[in-house]
């Protein structure tokens, strides 16, 4: 027990950054626990921000919701980028060139820049054009354009707050990621009642207060990743020359970005789809499934760390001309999440009433989310290599084959087949969750078998 807390310090604090020797199971171990609280962090701005606007008004957590289902294209082209990120860096890193991971690190802050502008101004310019569009009334355009703008005018420290995360990751400082992420949102849970409110010589700004928080919390965190990354010692060295435009370097990160936005956004709209063909049931199995969802991803939260930590040594391992290792690596990794999701699925499956329970006591919204979770449960073995083999992928800068098979298992054939089954074969809300719980296995079958054939070994980056 000792050692197992003098390791948990170790990851916490930081203190190794190549893992392209030693105990892989400690590499994971050491990866995964800063990355598990830096999604953790990530989920609180969300839920920080909902909270307290909604002790202002409805209206107030209308122009969040509006506001934020725009910014998932944001959100899209950052996650994208902070895959691309990793790629690169990782496999310097594992080159052992500090120098050429400066550079790609400095290409990745230009391109965040860049696309912050192209996306943020006309944001902030049109901002009641936008809630407009998204159906806002004129009352909550008046009262609510002023959020909206400014959070489209800090899309820069929306963007650098992922893309550097995944610098950061690629270097292996994951443990600097998660402390930048506890920074922002430490600034935004204390500024938001301040600025909401009103304190002091502060006036009482209502849902912009809430922009004004989040923004100042987002750019003090991705300040300090800033300034990780270019004090001198460190594991990447930024020099300022390395902010001159290198096409070579910003087409590769392009390239592999496009890849990474097109697999959140076909998962995204995979969702948005099957919550429409629910929700012709009725509202109450939409609650439901959202319940059940909800439960599923926050418990899931420590896979996506294994899955990031896979990314990143496969990267370095493949920088180091270690191939065979940085395969091990990932099956290693997906073997551990594999346990993980097998013991909640289990917890899920047996104690799914009570889960649910705590959340809502409708007795027809706790029989759909208990269906939802027990169904789902019953994909979790596949889902846990799915979910780590993909990220695997996506670390060796082969971000182009999990989005084809996400286009396949999610919309030729998850969508399809959540609608012939609810509709065609009269399941109902059951065959929408089957059609998640089969797709999802699919993918992690395909996904093993893609990389078995090692092609992604061969990839430049």
């Amino acid at each position: 027990m000792t050692k197992f807390f003098r390791l948990l310090l170790a990851a916490l604090r930081g203190t190794e950054n190549h893992y392209t020797s030693g105990s892989i199971n400690r590499a994971i171990f050491m990866l995964s626990v800063p990355m598990v609280l830096e999604m953790v962090m990530e989920s609180l701005f969300a839920v920080v921000d909902v909270f307290f606007v909604a002790k202002i008004s409805t209206e107030a957590v209308a122009t969040v919701g509006l506001t934020e289902s725009v910014l998932t294209i944001v959100y899209s082209i950052a996650i994208g980028l902070s895959t691309a990120a990793t790629a690169l860096v990782s496999r310097r890193v594992g080159e052992g060139n500090a120098r050429e991971a400066g550079k790609s690190v400095a290409q990745v802050i230009l391109v965040s820049i860049g696309i912050a502008l192209v996306i943020g101004i006309p944001g902030a310019v049109f901002a009641e054009d936008i809630l407009r569009l998204m159906g806002g009334n004129e009352q909550l355009i008046a009262n609510g354009s002023g959020f909206t703008r400014l959070i489209f005018a800090s899309s820069a420290a929306i963007i650098l707050l992922y893309t550097l995360s995944g610098c950061l990751r690629g270097a292996g400082e994951a443990s600097t990621a998660m402390r930048s992420l506890w920074i922002a949102n430490g600034l935004n849970i204390a500024l938001c009642p301040i600025f909401i409110f009103g304190w002091g010589p502060i006036p009482e700004m209502g849902v912009v207060g809430s922009a004004i928080a989040t923004t100042i919390g987002r750019s003090a965190g991705a300040v300090y990743q800033l300034y990780s990354l270019m004090r001198n010692g460190r594991i990447v060295q930024v020099a300022a020359t390395d902010f001159r435009p290198h096409t070579g370097i910003i087409r590769n990160l392009l390239g592999i970005a496009a890849g990474g936005t097109a697999q959140f956004l076909v998962g995204s709209a995979s969702w948005v789809f099957l919550t429409r063909i629910l929700s012709t049931f009725g509202s109450d199995v939409v609650a439901g499934y959202t319940i059940a969802i909800r439960i599923m991803i926050f418990t899931i939260m420590p896979s996506w760390g294994m899955a990031n930590a896979a990314a990143t040594l496969v990267g370095q391992n493949l920088g180091a001309g270690q191939p065979e290792r940085a395969e091990t690596s990932a099956w290693r990794a997906a073997f551990c999440n594999m346990l993980f999701l097998l013991g909640v699925g289990i917890l899920f499956y047996t104690g799914a009433s009570e889960i649910v329970g705590l959340f809502n006591r409708d007795p027809k919204v706790v029989e759909i989310a208990v269906q939802c979770l027990r169904i789902f449960c019953l994909g979790y073995v596949f889902f846990a290599y799915g979910m780590v083999i993909s990220q695997a992928l996506n670390g060796a800068g082969d971000t182009r084959t999990p989005t084809l098979i996400n286009v396949v298992c999610f919309w030729v054939i998850e969508i399809p087949l959540a609608y012939l089954l609810a509709n065609t074969f009269n399941w109902g809300p059951e065959g929408v969750f089957w059609s998640v719980a089969f797709s999802e296995s699919l993918l992690a079958v395909i996904a093993v078998w893609v990389f078995r054939r090692g092609r992604w070994k061969l990839v430049k980056v």
